[in-house]
């Protein structure tokens, strides 16, 4: 259409009046069809100038955030906006030209809805010409999203607690095992040999040690983080991690190399993020018992920052890649079942994902991501995670 109106005012002064009705009519019926759309839509939009002044806004906007006044066109959108949050982050972010992408706001008219707000330039020729407000009510989806949460939630505690009794299970059959043979050796007794006992007491003492750290490990999965969140750099800690690890990496005869690039700082607590590392690492050494090659990559793209942590190794069959965050599924003979659920769960604590591709005799790789955090986040202190993952 714009093409159109181009072509159509070059040669304005060599049309005839019915020409132009006609043209004008067409950019009418144009305009009218836009309007239409913009009034059908549920999210709300406003569109400023480049003194921030309103120029278009639609019903929903209204209907969204309260505003002060009825005559709205031409004033600073922060002006005439009622809820005092908002305002002055519309404000902020539009006198510092900031594209802010999905902020939350919960409104303080005593409804609890939660809008979420997005600012973006209008862009023409390469140059910024105002800017696009987008207002979305996320009440009902978040709700959604935390129902489905703590559904998640509760069929990962289901399974994790089965795991639990399973492991609790054993260790409690081999006490009472040899605690019955302790009472048979004393029935009808005055003295009992101490060399046998002895022997029945250590095996019993491994048993409390291997039922405190299935506890512990528990109480780990299942407990909110107390995370301390801070802005630094991923490449950095990983650096310190395979620092400490450089004489194990060594002995497994395990072949390291790095591609770190320079990324911004994601909000992190550096002790857990380093425990989800050390586990992905130890895995990969543990998956190439012949020694390979460890591939560790780091980069962004502008939202998010990655890490990628790939393998030589036996690979993971099809079958089990489904499983591998399950709490005590393994296939090691000597494993808590726990290792890989407690990276995906500081991960979630990170609001991060993690990916998984395998192919059996080819390797594995662990794909990572993590926000870049906006900039009124990045000065962010004891952050705290999602509490109801598992």
């Amino acid at each position: 259409m714009r093409r159109f109106i181009q072509r159509a005012l070059e040669k304005l002064e060599k049309m005839d009046v019915d020409s132009i009705r006609g043209i004008v009519k067409d950019i009418a019926g144009e305009n009218e069809l836009l309007e239409m759309v913009l009034e059908s839509m549920t999210d709300g939009v406003v569109v400023t100038d480049r003194e921030n002044r309103i120029l278009l806004f639609n019903k929903s906007s209204e209907r969204l955030v309260p505003f002060v006044s009825e005559d709205l066109m031409e004033r600073y959108i922060w002006e005439v906006i009622g809820d005092r949050e908002i305002s002055g982050f519309m404000k902020d972010s539009l006198e510092a030209q900031e594209r802010v992408r999905d902020r939350e706001f919960v409104l303080d008219d005593g409804t609890g809805r939660i809008i979420a707000c997005s600012i973006m330039p209008l862009v023409r020729d390469g140059t910024i010409q105002g800017n696009l407000v987008h207002l979305e009510n996320v009440t009902e989806k978040n709700r959604r999203e935390a129902r489905l949460r703590r559904a998640e939630s509760l069929a990962a505690l289901t399974t994790l607690t089965a795991g639990v009794a399973h492991e609790i299970k054993n260790p409690l059959g081999s006490i009472s095992i040899h605690i019955q043979l302790m009472q048979k050796e004393m029935k009808g007794k005055r003295m009992i040999p101490t060399q046998k006992f002895l022997k029945y007491l250590e095996i019993i003492n491994e048993e409390v040690d291997r039922l405190n750290l299935t506890i512990a490990d528990f109480l780990f999965a299942v407990r909110p983080m107390d995370t301390k969140m801070e802005p630094q750099d991923l490449g950095g800690i990983v650096r310190e991690l395979l620092d400490f690890l450089k004489f194990e990496l060594e002995e497994a005869k395990v072949e390291l190399t790095l591609e770190l690039q320079e990324t911004p700082k994601i909000l992190q607590d550096e002790k857990f993020m380093k425990h989800a590392l050390l586990n992905l690492v130890k895995n990969a050494m543990a998956a190439m018992p012949k020694g390979g090659t460890l591939h560790i990559t780091t980069r962004s793209n502008g939202d998010h920052v990655f890490l990628d942590i790939k393998d030589t190794g036996i690979g993971i069959p099809e079958e089990n890649m489904r499983k591998i965050f399950e709490p005590y599924f393994t296939t090691k003979e000597f494993s808590s079942g726990l290792g890989l659920t407690l990276v995906f769960k500081i991960i979630k604590e990170h609001r991060g994902e993690i990916l998984v591709n395998s192919k059996e005799g080819q390797g594995t790789t662990f794909s990572l991501s993590f926000p870049i955090p906006p900039p009124g986040e990045k000065n962010l202190i004891g952050f705290k995670g999602e509490s109801d993952e598992i």
